[in-house]
């Protein structure tokens, strides 16, 4: 990727420097998506509140990147409010980025309550103590492109369709996306901003993909952990369809989101989807396939089996909304995405991860902006 600055602005002071200084609660930090953003919301120079469970393995972004050690970091469970209770009580968050969640759909076969009471009450939990804390002013909601009632036609599904769900993930999603909006009509109305003062958005992302995941049954982290035994990597769903893009593009999109949700409060206050570009759409085999390329090495094994869980096959989002009435457009094609992913599997081992994050974010502002 280029190196140079404009856009977002030279040395991360992009987004109008509107999160220098500014208190901002990000839950679910421990997580992938999470521990990207905090780093670079402490980038931008503002406060970071984290509250989370504690990191899924030892590996994870959050902890080889020592982002604890920059932020305030809290443990604590999103179905707990009365703990989330007294964070917003104590810090007094101005803005809200909600990713805490459970994100697998495998698990949520073997956990469906469990995923209902994270994903659908930890949502209404958020909900209310922005409900309930004056000082906070922002609430953007990230779900997933899974939401969605999946037909698994060959179109992109747009905002104003219809939410679902096959699987307990996509399903607990859905039904937190039907939360939002019922909060949103009831509670955080646009026409009666001025009474409550507050703006919520949601926002959905495609299959993202980046340095530091190391999640169940996701296909990098299967990956790199099979290429790291000297394993073949056994791929479950070869042929499904995903719409990948890597972690820095959304986490883009919901920044920008925040700048415009501040500056204009009610025109912003609605569902988003920030997918990757047509040619981010392919197979799960052809994700493993340029994995082993930019590794250097590794065999792929097709292990499915036609009696397996139910995970839909074809999925995609259209992005027509945020790029007409955003400005947001994703800007890495697959082989860029593939490319500095590996990169940081390459390096997490040997390198200050924290500076090869900062390192990532700060040339894909360069990217962003030449294109």
């Amino acid at each position: 990727m280029s190196k140079h600055h404009g856009k977002f602005g030279n040395n991360m002071d992009g987004f109008n420097n509107i999160y220098k200084g500014k208190t901002i609660l990000v839950t679910g930090h421990t997580g992938f998506k999470g521990s990207w953003l905090s780093i670079w919301l402490n980038e931008l120079g503002a406060n970071v509140i984290g509250y989370a469970l504690d990191p899924y393995t030892e590996n994870d972004n959050f902890v080889l990147s020592g982002i604890k050690d920059k932020i305030v970091d809290i443990r604590g469970d999103i179905r707990n409010i009365v703990n989330l209770r007294e964070v917003f009580k104590k810090y007094k968050p101005e803005i809200v980025f909600f990713l805490f969640a459970q994100p697998v759909v495998t698990l949520s076969h073997e956990i469906p309550a469990e995923t209902y009471e994270v994903n659908v009450m930890g949502t209404i939990n958020v909900l209310e103590c922005i409900r309930e804390t004056n000082e906070t002013k922002i609430g953007i909601m990230i779900t997933t492109d899974k939401c969605y009632d999946n037909k698994e036609h060959i179109w992109g599904y747009r905002e104003n369709e219809s939410f679902g769900g096959y699987d307990p993930y996509s399903s607990s999603k859905g039904a937190a996306e039907i939360a939002i909006n019922s909060w949103r009509s009831s509670f955080f109305n646009v026409k009666d901003y001025e009474t409550h003062g507050k703006s919520i958005a949601s926002v959905r992302a495609g299959n993202v993909i980046g340095g530091g995941d190391w999640a169940k049954d996701r296909i990098i982290p299967d990956c790199i952990n099979a290429l790291e035994l000297g394993n073949a990597i056994e791929i479950r769903s070869p042929h499904s369809i995903r719409p990948w893009e890597h972690v820095l593009e959304p986490l883009s999109g919901y920044l920008l989101l925040g700048e415009k949700m501040l500056e204009n409060p009610t025109k912003y206050a609605e569902g988003w989807n920030f997918g990757p570009t047509l040619d981010s759409i392919v197979e799960v085999k052809d994700i493993a396939e340029k994995v082993v390329k930019y590794y250097g090495n590794g065999e792929i094994k097709d292990i499915s089996n036609p009696n397996e869980l139910h995970e839909a096959k074809l999925l995609a989002l259209d992005i027509s909304k945020v790029r007409f009435l955003l400005g947001w457009k994703p800007t890495l094609d697959i082989e860029e995405t593939i490319e500095i992913t590996v990169e940081w599997y390459k390096k997490y081992k040997t390198e200050n991860v924290y500076e090869l994050c900062v390192k990532q974010i700060k040339e894909f502002i360069g990217d962003n902006n030449e294109k």
